[in-house]
């Protein structure tokens, strides 16, 4: 990622723009403001830091002081991801981004919101976040944590049958020399069941929860 630039704009109010245009789902205006924001000198890890996160984190606290608004979430995600793009027109460089994730919904489920919305979260907390889709098969998505050096592999699932590909998901892993990546499963589906059940390390209860756990384990920080 871009080091820090001296000459620009650092914290603070220079920022609050655009984490007034992202709290507000505006998606046109936050694109705006990132794209005024680098031509005045911020780095892209400035604008990641200062603007993307700070709003994903009054959101977060938002979401959790008061309720888990969808239509919210959805409307500020999109902003976030359109401030990505200003910031990454052609994508994530490989060395760039905090961590990398691949996140899909298993083969059998072709419902994908819960997924976007994570990606939405963790792409605006500077993560890269490779998706692939739904209805993924286990083998695809295990080539792609190979390939891309994952640094966790990220599942969701809404309806109970794709429950049996999440199983499959650990020795699949592990076949490939992958056992130490962890599996983090998310959705209406997966939620409902302790991580044993599923064989993975962590299910979310939404998109907050599963970005917490992804940082302290990035971090190296014990988990809660």
């Amino acid at each position: 990622m871009d080091g820090p630039h001296t000459s620009g704009p650092s914290t603070g109010a220079a920022f609050q723009p655009l984490v007034d245009a992202l709290l507000a789902g505006d998606h046109k205006l936050a694109a705006a403001v990132a794209q005024r924001l680098i031509e005045q000198g911020c780095s892209r890890e400035q604008v990641v830091t200062d603007g993307l996160e700070h709003a994903m984190g009054l959101l977060d606290d938002k979401c959790t002081v008061e309720s888990f608004n969808l239509l919210e979430i959805m409307l500020v995600g999109r902003a976030v991801s359109a401030v990505v793009r200003v910031l990454y027109p052609d994508g994530y460089a490989p060395a760039e981004g905090r961590a990398i994730f691949v996140i899909a919904t298993l083969e059998g489920d072709v419902h994908d919101l819960g997924k976007n919305i994570v990606r939405m979260v963790l792409a605006g907390k500077g993560f890269r976040v490779v998706d692939l889709g739904r209805d993924c098969p286990v083998d695809d998505l295990v080539g792609a944590a190979q390939r891309e050096g994952a640094a966790a592999v990220l599942v969701s699932g809404l309806i109970s049958p794709v429950v049996s590909q999440v199983r499959k998901l650990r020795p699949a892993l592990r076949a490939c020399g992958l056992a130490h990546v962890p599996v983090v499963a998310g959705g209406a589906a997966l939620k409902q069941l302790r991580p044993e059940a599923l064989d993975v390390d962590y299910v979310a209860e939404n998109a907050f929860d599963g970005a917490h756990y992804l940082e302290r384990h990035v971090s190296g920080a014990p988990a809660a």
